[in-house]
This record gives structure tokens, sequence and C-alpha cells, in this order.
């Protein structure tokens, strides 16, 4: 394994700035999120911005995730909106769109995975309706990342229609498809009380494969800077060792973006103790 960090904590730096100061610090990873300053498939010199990543990445001999938390990227009024789970198929479609771009964007940076989430039910549609609009859309986007040789990695998060791995468990079952795997936040398992954080990550290894990290407690979604929660970190990078897990373990920090480089820092010399033991 090795770890990474997300550029939705360096949201105030150009993204080739950010992967400069990144493989400086030691990482040798970044999951990048598309977003209206980095990376936004709607830019009109998009082309040209992937042709650089792609020579930074390779330069830097970086491992990369694509991930698609943009805030407002498709709404920029409403938060993660629309969604997989939205009560109209047009709106279904600008994220299964979104989504399918990313697929193509994985794809060209042959990224390890694309990382999303199900968002969050704006109508009062029983969960059995949202569940079947969320596995028939999980299903389509599947079959698109299987032509594009990308997998899936599905973030269960808190707050959102599929919050708990063991809602996240009956969703894998009904898409039951080969590119369809798991992203594990270990601090929304801590928020959940999902305990230990290392049953699940061996649990379900077989289908592991994208990591975030951060620190958390109990009940409350709330990324924190590490020691400043609760997670037992011990127990995480166990966990992953017994997983025989080989990916990114991707710090997120993205309300830390105003002090991005100096949180960079600490952050990897906080998890460098864990990553080096055993």
């Amino acid at each position: 394994m090795f770890l990474g960090y997300n550029t939705n904590g360096f949201a105030h730096h150009r993204l080739v700035d950010a992967i400069e100061i990144l493989f400086r610090l030691g990482y040798e990873g970044v999951a990048i999120t598309p977003d209206v300053n980095h990376l936004d498939p709607d830019s009109r010199d998009f082309e040209n911005q992937i042709a650089t990543l792609v020579r930074n990445l390779s330069d830097g001999d970086f491992r990369c995730v694509i991930e698609t938390g943009a805030r407002y990227i498709l709404d920029a009024e409403q938060k993660h909106q629309p969604t997989l789970i939205s009560p109209d198929d047009p709106g279904r479609r600008v994220r299964s769109s979104f989504l399918a771009r990313c697929v193509e964007i994985a794809n060209q940076l042959k990224a390890d995975c694309v990382s999303f989430w199900s968002g969050t039910a704006t109508d009062k549609a029983a969960p059995s309706e949202l569940m079947t609009r969320l596995v028939e859309e999980c299903k389509r986007l599947a079959d698109c990342a299987a032509t594009h040789n990308v997998r899936l990695a599905f973030e269960p998060e808190p707050g959102m229609f599929i919050d708990t791995m063991d809602k996240f468990a009956e969703l894998h079952a009904r898409v039951n498809h080969p590119a369809f795997g798991l992203t594990i936040d270990v601090g929304h398992l801590v928020c959940n009380r999902e305990l230990p954080v290392s049953k699940f990550l061996t649990e379900w290894k077989h289908v592991l494969w994208n990591v975030h990290i951060e620190d958390m407690r109990a009940g409350v979604h709330d990324h924190l800077m590490f020691g400043a929660g609760e997670v037992d970190f011990a127990d995480v990078f166990e966990g992953l060792r017994r997983a025989n897990y080989t990916g990114g373990v991707y710090v997120e920090l993205s309300r830390h973006s105003y002090d991005a480089v100096n949180t960079a820092r600490n952050a990897k010399a906080f998890l460098d103790q864990f990553l080096t033991r055993g």
C-alpha cells in the first residue's frame, strides 16, 4: 500500500502545482477530484490539461484514482445534486453522464478506479424505489466502466442513501458486476460506529479498491486532522495488512485547503509511523 492525497484538499492551488507539492512531500499517489477549478470536463482546454496531467503523473511515477465528490460542479446552487437517485430521469442522466465522463478520464490517466456515492434523496420515494433507481444506474455505469477497462469503487457515506456497510452489501449483491467494487472511508466507519474498522477492511478485501483516511468522531461526519478524533489507526493499518491491500490510502481533508501544504506535510508525518510498522 502507499499514501496519497485528494486534490479537494488543494482547492486553492493549480492542479499541476498541487501534484508537484505532493511529489516533493513524498506521497506516491493522488486522488483527483475533477472540479470547477481542477480538470473541469467542460473547460475549453480540457484535453490539454489531460495531456499535461499524464506527463506529470508519469514524471512522478504517481498512481491515481478519480474522485467524483465535487460539491457544485453539476448544480451551482445545490450541493452534490443531482444524483443517481434523483426523482426525475433527466437529473439522473446528468449525474450518470458526469460519472461516465470520469470513467473516460480514468481510462486516459490509467487510474486505479473511479470512486462515487449514492447521494441524498430529494423526494419522498420509498427506500425500495430509491434502491431500484440506484441499482439500475450502477449497472449501467458498470457496463460503461468495463468497456473502458476501468473499475468503480462505491463509497458509503454518512447522510447519504447508502451510508452503512450493510446497505452497501445489499447494493453490491444486486448490482453483481465485476467492475463494481468498494471505497472504504475509515472515518465514515467510525462516524457510523461500524467497528473495528479492520473487520470491514478484511471482510471486503476482495473488492476493496480504494481507501480514504482522516480522523473522525463517532456520530459526527466531520473530516478532522489526524489526532483530533477517535480513529484507531493502528487497527486500520493492521486491517489493511491482513487484507493484503496494495492500493492507495488517500488523505481526504477538503476543509483544510486554506493550509494545504502544511496539512499534507503533517498528515504524512503522522501516517508514516503506521505505514512503516510490521
